[in-house]
């Protein structure tokens, strides 16, 4: 039997275009699969990770984090996937910094409890949109510790409830959702309302729907000039106890707004997807941090959730994809476009 063989989009410096070329094939360790990818998705973080090099350890790099294939190769001490199996997985070369780790390649090497079967009825290009944003959304709502982000940024423990399978009540909380129509707004928007809280989302007018789809249960446009009053109002009517807000955007503009919010409720969480204002422009009230999107505490749902989730509709493939290509070629494209800015859906490439 012939070797297969590998290639990778690298990234040879920081601020350069990806360079396809050849790769080593990869080989699974204890816990790990090989996978290879039918699929990729494109993130922000790997925008930035392009321009400025940050979080990567070894050059020339392979990075990205979301992939859809089938299994090539299974490790020692994996039981739950077997080879030829159809997956989507998250890929950690955020952390582990090995170039094997990254998406943007023909084979990649993923931990097998950040993998999960995909039902064969979702195709891989659906289900590729869902791994970074889902352990991402894992993060901003059950972590129950706080740690680093990075140096001197805490990460924020908000220690909500595991989504559940089941039709569940109220359980007498809200979060807002800033940014609900992104990858992981709307993420975080789906396993929040499978939690049983109330989520209020901001987001641009046109994708009210979209939000409303995800769960949320109150949107407000974000271009409102009432904004903070009609939110700070909803908290409020809707009662119980107010969380805080996930901002999934991170602006100067989407900060003002949360620490007006937060300042008139009282104070709570503000969890963000990037460094948040430092603690002297904040209310003494408020526990502001920056979600790190790879954390063990999202096993759990990775193996008893998403596969059923996925096949019951109870988790949806959102937003939806749009393909920009087929082959590695077209990643430095998608990641073009994902600079100049989307709404609702996400940039996929076909391999």
């Amino acid at each position: 039997m012939s070797i297969p063989k590998n290639l990778a989009a690298w990234l040879i410096k920081p601020g350069s275009p990806l360079q396809v070329d050849d790769a080593p094939l990869p080989t699974a360790g204890p816990g790990e699969l090989v996978i290879k990818n039918a699929a990729i998705a494109i993130n922000p973080l790997d925008c930035h990770m392009q321009d400025s090099g940050v979080f990567v350890k070894e050059w020339p790099a392979i990075f990205g984090c979301d992939i859809a294939g089938e299994v090539h190769e299974v490790g020692k001490d994996v039981e739950r996937f077997k080879k030829g199996y159809r997956v989507i997985g998250h890929a950690i070369n955020l952390t582990s910094g090995r170039p094997k780790d990254g998406a943007f390649t023909l084979y990649t090497v993923i931990p097998a409890n950040k993998a999960a079967i995909l039902p064969d009825e979702i195709s891989f290009t659906d289900g590729v949109v869902v791994p970074f944003a889902l352990e991402a959304a894992v993060c901003v709502l059950s972590l129950k510790e706080p740690g680093f982000a990075m140096p001197g940024v805490n990460t924020p423990a908000l220690g909500l409830p595991y989504p559940s399978l089941q039709e569940v009540p109220s359980i007498g909380k809200t979060l807002v959702i800033y940014g609900g129509s992104s990858s992981v707004g709307s993420m975080t928007t789906q396993l929040a309302a499978a939690t049983g809280i109330h989520v209020i989302a901001i987001v641009g007018a046109h994708n009210f729907e979209f939000s409303k789809r995800c769960g949320a249960a109150e949107v407000f446009d974000r271009n409102d000039a009432s904004l903070v009053d009609k939110v700070t109002d909803e908290v409020r009517k809707n009662g119980g106890d107010f969380v805080g807000i996930f901002d999934a955007i991170g602006t100067r503009e989407t900060y003002a707004h949360e620490i007006s919010i937060l300042d008139r409720l009282g104070g709570g969480h503000l969890a963000s997807v990037h460094p948040p204002p430092p603690a002297t422009d904040l209310p003494a009230n408020v526990n502001a941090g920056m979600i790190f999107a790879v954390n063990d505490v999202a096993a759990p749902v990775w193996k008893d959730y998403v596969t059923p989730a996925l096949q019951s509709g109870k988790l949806q493939c959102l937003p939806a994809p749009l393909v920009v290509g087929k082959g590695l070629e077209h990643i430095q494209s998608a990641l073009d476009k994902s600079k100049a800015g989307v709404s609702a859906t996400k940039l996929v490439v076909e391999l």
